[in-house]
């Protein structure tokens, strides 16, 4: 059963690093306690775009940073193909905590459970109050259950243009996705429709 404490006090008036600090000690579920840290969010304080994906993978809690793994380099590659500079967006995660089962001397990644997104929603919708971006974009079925509340399914919903909390939506692949592509030709066919993606990310956002 999940640890229970009490709900952190209202944003208003903290900055993202005080809510970063804050997240720290975070024992809203037990994710806390097989991870290494939490990791937070990070980029602009005025970003524009938003991006939020699943979860920290493997490098990104032992380096307590969103996005520094193997996806997250290839993020930032289209990012860059796109025409995003990702220091001017807000990159981070709807679940701040690494959620994996030991294989051997490996961590494989699981995908967090209602109950864990539902814990970890507090800060993800304290981020957005604190940022007001302009555009968030949904990486992933999980972030787009996360953000709206609901269980979304990528293939419909991609392309259109949504609203999460308030703010203007949109929803794509995890970036993860295109590394689990098995041929070569299927995976630069996903590639290129994630640029799209990121190309009208860019046009909103602007």
């Amino acid at each position: 059963m999940a640890d229970t404490v009490e709900k952190p006090s209202s944003p208003a008036a903290r900055t993202i690093a005080q809510l970063s600090r804050e997240a720290q000690s975070c024992r809203r579920c037990a994710l806390y306690k097989n991870a290494t840290q939490t990791v937070f969010g990070e980029g602009s304080p005025r970003a524009a775009i938003m991006f939020v994906g699943e979860q920290p993978g493997d490098q990104e809690d032992r380096q307590g940073r969103p996005f520094v793994g193997p996806a997250g380099r290839l993020f930032d590659q289209a990012l860059a193909e796109a025409g995003i500079d990702r220091e001017e967006t807000y990159v981070t995660n709807a679940v701040k905590h690494f959620k994996y089962e030991p294989r051997g001397k490996k961590r494989i990644h699981k995908r967090p459970d209602r109950g864990e997104i539902e814990a970890c929603r507090w800060w993800l919708h304290a981020e957005i109050r604190l940022i007001k971006p302009k555009l968030i974009v949904a990486l992933g079925a999980t972030a787009a259950r996360a953000l709206s509340g609901r269980t979304v399914t990528i293939s419909k919903l991609r392309g259109e243009t949504l609203e999460f909390q308030g703010h203007m939506g949109l929803v794509t692949v995890h970036p993860s996705f295109l590394l689990r592509v098995p041929d070569a030709a299927s995976r630069a066919e996903e590639y290129r429709k994630f640029i799209t993606d990121l190309k009208r990310a860019a046009r909103l956002g602007a």
